[in-house]
């Protein structure tokens, strides 16, 4: 069976515990830090001057060749972490450097509009 189809969250939408856990969802952020001895990666965006970061496990998307500082689209589900996060579980994870993230916004929120009103 194919997993559920994924709904572009922005990532200050993630912080909070609003989505249930396993959704599939599509987020994007700067990668900011990559471990590779846990499988794990760090992006970060900005939103309205408050800097949100976005956990990613990657161990499904590994090996791969981080660019810290590049712009990444993530596919994948939802978990909640120990300390009351939420963590993404990478499916897919592309690097999209030089991307605007002003008309990636827009877009999504145009496509949400859309959506709504077809509803």
């Amino acid at each position: 069976m194919l997993p559920a189809t994924a709904v572009y969250h922005f990532p200050w939408e993630l912080q909070s515990r609003a989505i249930a856990e396993g959704t599939s969802v599509r987020t994007f952020g700067r990668l900011t830090c990559y471990l590779p001895e846990e499988s794990k990666a760090f992006l970060t965006s900005h939103h309205v001057s408050v800097k949100y970061q976005v956990s990613v496990q990657t161990s499904y998307v590994e090996p791969f060749n981080p660019i810290l500082g590049a712009l990444y689209i993530v596919l994948g589900e939802t978990e909640n972490t120990e300390e009351g996060g939420v963590m993404l579980r990478a499916r897919v994870m592309n690097c999209v450097d030089g991307v605007d993230l002003a008309l990636l916004q827009k877009a999504i929120n145009d496509q949400r509009s859309f959506f709504q009103e077809c509803a």
